[in-house]
């Protein structure tokens, strides 16, 4: 029995990478797999390039995603998320939102990271857009992947950190700034699978240079998090944790009920418009999944 980290994830397939650098490609007994990026598990080898997970360890934190039909697992042992937006294409504030409440629900820190700054033109509506993130204490690391990536890579030594974010951000070129061999670890990839198709569509851990290490993940659309409580989702959005609790009824839904705490700091501009909206999708999206069960 070997212990080792999971490198990389497809599907049922996983590269675990073990103390000495050997690598096995490794297969789960259960059909169904609970194993993601990240994790640490104890594998019996098969043969000399494959084995089987036959026992997964503890682990510090998840990040999956779920709406009310199916889950997505993520990464695991993440010590910090990383979300990465880009003046060009224009992104989604809400997936931001969404991300946060995943991370303060794991109760991991996370920090936006403002790509392609270069693109001058677009560079003030982006940072109208983060202005209420950066208000409630999350930092906005401002940056170019095609030019000097210092500010993030002074934030990674010693940790496990995650970047998340839509397609076309520059998350794989981000990566390949950090990861010098980036590219080279990928091609590796594939060879062990035989395959291309796989290694730009599931999770990846990177070891970096200066210490650390940084997974990188699928570009992604949707973030649904009906896996959350109703209390975890509330609790999710900070800047009104002080007011759980308050509003005249113990079951409001913060839509119309009246001496709701939460539309009254939405009013006050304590709670910004964007940020509440979220929020009352994201409460509506957990009463959908309830209600099928």
């Amino acid at each position: 029995m070997r212990t080792g980290v999971v490198m990389a994830a497809f599907g049922r397939q996983y590269e675990v990478q073990f103390e000495d650098g050997t690598r096995l490609l490794c297969f789960p007994r259960a059909k169904k797999s609970v194993v993601a990026c990240g994790d640490r598990v104890d594998v019996s080898p098969t043969s000399a390039d494959q084995g089987v997970i036959e026992k997964l360890l503890p682990r510090r934190s998840l990040l999956y995603r779920a709406d009310a039909f199916k889950e997505k697992l993520i990464a695991a042992n993440v010590t910090q998320v990383l979300v990465v937006v880009a003046t060009e294409p224009s992104f989604s504030d809400e997936l931001i939102s969404r991300c946060a409440c995943a991370a303060e629900s794991q109760e991991i820190p996370l920090r936006i990271v403002l790509n392609k700054c270069d693109l001058a033109d677009s560079l003030p509506r982006a940072r109208e857009l983060l202005a209420p993130f950066a208000r409630i204490g999350y930092e906005v690391i401002e940056l170019s992947a095609h030019g000097d990536v210092a500010a993030l890579r002074a934030r990674l030594p010693g940790e496990l950190s995650l970047l998340v974010g839509q397609s076309g951000m520059g998350k794989s070129t981000l990566t390949n700034a950090l990861v010098p061999d980036a590219a080279a670890a990928t091609r590796e990839i594939s060879d062990v699978l035989d395959s291309g198709k796989h290694t730009t569509t599931h999770a990846r851990l990177y070891a970096l240079p200066g210490g650390g290490d940084l997974i990188d993940s699928p570009g992604l659309q949707a973030f649904g998090l009906a896996h959350l409580s109703r209390e975890d989702i509330e609790s999710g959005f900070r800047e009104i944790r002080p007011l759980l609790g308050t509003c005249r009824f113990r079951d409001c839904r913060h839509e119309s009920e009246p001496d709701c705490a939460i539309r009254t700091a939405v009013a006050s501009g304590d709670f910004d418009a964007r940020r509440y909206e979220v929020l009352l999708k994201l409460l509506a999206e957990k009463r959908f999944a309830q209600s099928l069960y």
